[in-house]
């Protein structure tokens, strides 16, 4: 999509629909002059009280006179105390009624309003810069695989966006970079397992290849030579080959730091096979390894100034006559043995020997595990934000700043060495689940026993990957969270 930032009044500038953003609780004259080429229209829809300014509020007016065809009157809700995330939403909404129309390829937004926030509010960014994420989020679609439009509607794609700003400083190449790559990911998550199976990740991990970055695969052989036991036990099951897959973006100096991903393309449980109701939701386990594969391919186009390593554990977790059974004791790179308790505590098995994987052969600066790791994370948080633990007190309060700025909160959870007594086994050095009390917080601290003494962080995203309904700027299925949080994180690195 091409979008471009022009200094020109509302007037003049050519678009199938223009965007007017109001506020609820300031009366202003900036579109004084617009108004009074539509013939009043605006003023007489507001001093009818058929639009107010409310959140979210969207009214569509017909115009003659200026180079536009349609106005849309959006609401941003009240001046004071208004947040970058309330503009995404009023963003998202703005862009979705646009979408709604359908013929629509040609759009402009008006900054106007902006200049008239209150001296106290400040942020990171522009507030256009929210207003156009959030309505770039909202209006993503995952229809690869339906073979007719919705509703019988024709349907435009927007093409192009032009932003009424005398700011020729926007970041508009990083708005860019962050919405392809959500996008991406979401794709990724959404794809049904029998196309998105591990060999499939690599592939299209292979194609991020290029003059900074290096795409190292290792098949099972390669596997069972590392000793990675704890990981080769989850893909048992399946005739799926597993893939230990290593992206490397070398664009600064010193050590790296690494981006594990869990990725088990399809989750059933193993042996410990979940409840079917929801079952089909299981092909969103590797959205840690969706989110970091398209961070790596963001930082690769935008250049980022940093070194960063992605790896990506990719495997099935299937029901099958040589599954790994509860009681197994499996070892790992590290020379720790497992006892496995639960097949279904799989991601953890697989995320222990990629930190092992990464301490032995990449010496990193610090580690960042993302995965849809435990159902407690979804009882404790629902689909608000994200479980944060670690071992590194600075790198998590800048995690969290970043997840702020994002919108994807996270949230620490401690770490008590308590937690290390429900991990204990009676015949392995640790095993691979403590129970359902604690099991949110005894999870980390399984993958803990592994990064020793390295910087390390682990996110669980399992109740914020998948929306089971639509949200504000996330449709129904995959949100893509984790990747705008470690772009920010990585862009202020």
């Amino acid at each position: 999509m091409n979008i471009l930032v022009r200094d020109i009044l509302e007037e003049q500038v050519r678009a199938d629909i223009l965007i007017l953003p109001f506020f609820e609780d300031y009366s202003t004259d900036s579109y004084s002059g617009l108004d009074l080429i539509v013939n009043g229209i605006i003023s007489k829809v507001i001093n009818n009280r058929d639009f107010s300014g409310r959140h979210g509020q969207n009214m569509l007016l017909p115009v003659n006179n200026i180079n536009a065809s349609r106005i849309l009157l959006t609401g941003l809700g009240r001046r004071q105390g208004l947040s970058q995330e309330q503009i995404r939403q009023a963003g998202a909404k703005a862009f979705s009624a646009v979408k709604e129309i359908g013929v629509v390829s040609d759009v402009a937004v008006s900054t106007t309003i902006f200049d008239h926030l209150p001296d106290n509010v400040h942020f990171t960014q522009k507030p256009a810069f929210y207003f156009l994420e959030g309505g770039l989020l909202g209006i993503y679609r995952f229809d690869k695989y339906k073979t007719t439009q919705d509703n019988g509607k024709l349907k435009k794609d927007m093409s192009s966006i032009t932003i009424l700003d005398d700011d020729k400083m926007l970041p508009i190449a990083w708005l860019q970079a962050l919405i392809s790559a959500t996008y991406l990911a979401r794709d990724l998550v959404n794809t049904p397992s029998n196309d998105m199976t591990p060999t499939a990740m690599a592939n299209i991990s292979k194609s991020l290849a290029g003059k900074r970055v290096t795409v190292t695969i290792l098949e099972r052989r390669d596997i069972e030579k590392e000793k990675m036991g704890a990981y080769l036990s989850v893909t048992k099951g399946s005739n799926e080959p597993p893939k230990f897959i290593i992206i490397e973006y070398k664009g600064g100096k010193g050590r790296p730091l690494v981006l594990i991903g869990k990725s088990v393309t399809f989750d059933s449980g193993g042996l410990d096979i979940k409840p079917s109701d929801g079952m089909e939701k299981m092909k969103y386990d590797m959205a840690g390894g969706a989110a970091v594969l398209s961070v790596l391919k963001a930082i690769s186009e935008m250049k980022l100034p940093v070194n960063v390593i992605g790896i990506l554990p990719a495997v099935e977790n299937l029901v099958g006559g040589s599954a790994s059974r509860p009681g197994d004791v499996v070892g790992t790179i590290t020379g720790k043995t497992v006892e496995i308790i639960s097949t279904d505590a799989e991601g953890r098995l697989t995320l222990a020997d990629a930190i092992g994987f990464a301490i032995k052969y990449k010496k990193p600066g610090a580690i960042i595990d993302i995965a849809t790791l435990t159902g407690a994370c979804s009882m404790a948080f629902g689909n608000e934000a994200i479980a944060m633990m670690g071992t590194d007190k600075g790198l998590m309060a800048r995690l969290r700043a970043a997840s702020e700025e994002a919108y994807e909160r996270a949230w620490p959870m401690p770490l008590f060495e308590e937690y290390k007594d429900y991990l204990k086994s009676d015949i392995a050095d640790v095993k691979n689940m403590g129970g359902k009390k604690g099991a949110l917080a005894s999870s980390a601290c399984f993958l803990r026993e592994f990064a020793g003494d390295t910087p390390w962080v682990h996110l669980d995203i399992a109740g914020a990957a998948w929306n089971d309904k639509e949200r504000p700027y996330s449709p129904k299925g995959a949100s893509g969270v984790g990747v705008r949080l470690l772009l920010n994180f990585l862009k202020e690195s």
